[in-house]
Parts: C-alpha cells; structure tokens; sequence
C-alpha cells in the first residue's frame, strides 16, 4: 500500500467513502438495498468520482471473490470499435451468472447479474453504440451496463435512454478540503489549509489532480527542510509544480503587452514562456483570470467592450491549441491581439 499513487490508495472503497456526490450515492445505496439496478450512465467533469463509485458500487454488490468473475470494465485505452462490443462484449454479457458461496451470499448481496462497466463511452464509435444497444435489450436479465463518459452529449439517444442518468458535479470547496486534509493526516504530510485551498483553486474541482499535485507537494516538503520548518510551502512553488505561470511572470507580461512594443513582445514570449516550457493552455487560463476575474489591478481598468475583445481573443486561441495548432505561434498570436486591446 505504501508504494501506491494516492490516488489508487485513497479510492473510495465504499459508496459512504465518496465525496460530494451525496444525491448520487443516496441513491446508489437505495438501490443496493434492493440489488436491482437499471443500466446506468454516469456523466460530469474528469476527476469527480464516476470510475470510483461504480467500482465501489460492484465491491459492495459482489465483494473480493465474485468481482473478477462478475465484473468486466473496458476502458478508452481498449479497443472501442464495433468488433469489441460483437465479441468481448457480448460474449460476457450473455454468459450464465455463476453462484455464489454460502460465505459471500450472506455478507454480500450478490444478485444474479453481472455488471460491464464501459469507461469514456463517449469515445465509442456511433456504430459501436448502436450495436451496444441491441446487447443491453437481449442480455438485460444477466447483464447490466454501466457507462461512464464525459460528455453525455456525445452517448447517441437512443442508448442514452435506455440508462439512469446520474450527473456528477464538481467537487465543492468544503468537501475537497475535507477529503485533502484527511490524506495529508494519513500520510503525516505538514501542509496548512491555505496550501489545500490553492491546490483545489488549481484542479478546478478535479480531486483526481489535486490528490496528485497533494503527493507531489509532499515531495518537495520531504526534500525541503526549510519549508518544513516553517510549517508549509508557498503558493509559488505550487503553481510551478503543476504548470500556471507565477503571478509576477502574469504582471509582468502585460506590462511588456502595454509597452506596445512589438520587438519587446516576441522576446519576452518566446524567452519567458515558450523557452520555459510554459504550456499555451496554462498561458491562456493566467491571462484570463488576471484580465477577466481579477478584482483588483488592470482588470478595474478595462472597460466592458476591452473585456469582450479579450474574452473572444483567448476563445480563439484556447480553440486553435485544442484541434492542435502550433503553440508557439497561437500564443504569439494572443499577445499581439491583446496588445492592440490593452
């Protein structure tokens, strides 16, 4: 257990262990009462507990002995074309449930289903969904299906409709809080609430990420003395370890875009973001929160029509680096835009 990523060591082991998904679980946990649950789709924002609840779902349902032989989960690193859901698929879903030992049929309900956990079912083909359909209507006195995707309006409809959607929202502040602080005590990692607060602003309410960065943060107390004996580590060296661009490297770049200087602009650029492996996803998120939410500085300056412009300059380039352009040149490009604005 100690040589696992948190992330695996801490995963909810039981549907009371998940994190604010308490509409979800409440429900979850009705249904385990009566062991008789309908195909369900499990949709939301990366990290906030799909995978983990289900998976806790199926222990609880089944328990250690019966899991591996009742439960198939597929995930986006399998193949998830037409083929996978002709034969692995169906091959499994119409295999005869096998029974229970006396032992696990009284600690465990133990219904006589199996369950096929799709993972990222999003990224199926829509011919694959379609034949998917057809297996969940034929094999349904087996078999339930569980998928899990991002983006629920990428599940065709008439898969869709055949499952309980289950939304999952992203983790409050309050509960991320909690559920960081109880791993940091398990691991006797000496970080204060403020750290916690800025690790959880950073993932954005993907506790997957902020479990990580909190075992990265770890690391750097481990090795660093100094910061151990003051008790924490700073918000700097938070955003380094996950990527953001410092604060004063923020300021100081709109400085340079103020300057007007074109010559000054692609320097600065091209040495103090591009050079210094600085992500262009990273670059626009910083450029936005200090030019759009910000509550104090340059953001009290610009006025209702410079916002606009500089919401629709930071769409396009966040649009162009996510089909795959150049970064170096999107975020060249984002500069000059903005220069014209500010």
């Amino acid at each position: 257990m100690s040589e696992q990523p948190w992330i695996e060591k801490y995963r909810p082991k039981s549907l009371s262990e998940v994190t604010s998904q308490s509409t979800t679980t409440g429900i979850l946990q009705k249904s385990l009462h009566s062991a008789n649950l309908p195909h369900m789709l499990f949709y939301g924002p990366p990290g906030t507990g799909k995978t983990s609840t289900i998976l806790a779902l199926a222990h609880e349902l089944y328990g250690p002995n019966l899991i591996h032989s009742r439960v198939l989960e597929l995930n986006a690193s399998d193949e998830r074309g037409i083929s996978i859901v002709r034969d692995r698929i169906k091959n499994f879903a119409r295999l005869a449930v096998s029974n229970p030992t006396p032992e696990d049929k009284v600690k465990y309900p133990c219904p006589p289903y199996k369950l096929i956990i799709l993972d990222e079912a999003d990224s199926m083909t829509s011919d694959a969904q379609s034949a998917l359909r057809r297996t969940m209507e034929n094999y349904a006195n087996v078999t339930r299906f569980c998928l899990i995707c991002n983006y629920v309006t990428k599940i065709i409809d008439p898969l869709a409709s055949r499952c309980s959607k289950f939304r999952f929202r992203s983790l409050d502040e309050k509960m991320g809080i909690q559920r960081l602080r109880f791993i940091a005590d398990k691991e006797k990692v000496n970080v204060s609430d403020h750290v916690i607060k800025e690790i959880l602003q950073s993932c954005e309410g993907d506790l997957r990420r902020a479990v990580n960065l909190l075992q990265c943060v770890s690391t750097v107390l481990d090795d660093d003395s100094s910061d151990n004996r003051s008790g924490g580590i700073n918000d700097v060296k938070i955003k380094e370890l996950f990527g953001y661009l410092p604060d004063d490297l923020v300021d100081l770049s709109i400085q340079t875009l103020k300057s007007k200087n074109f010559i000054d602009i692609i320097a600065f650029t091209e040495e103090k973001i591009i050079k210094q492996g600085y992500s262009a996803a990273f670059t626009v998120i910083a450029l936005h929160q200090k030019l759009l939410l910000s509550t104090e500085g340059i953001s009290l300056e610009l006025s209702s029509g410079q916002k606009n412009e500089i919401a629709k300059i930071l769409w396009q380039t966040d649009k162009r680096i996510s089909v795959g352009c150049n970064e170096s040149v999107q975020v060249l490009d984002c500069m000059f835009k903005l220069c014209n604005v500010l």
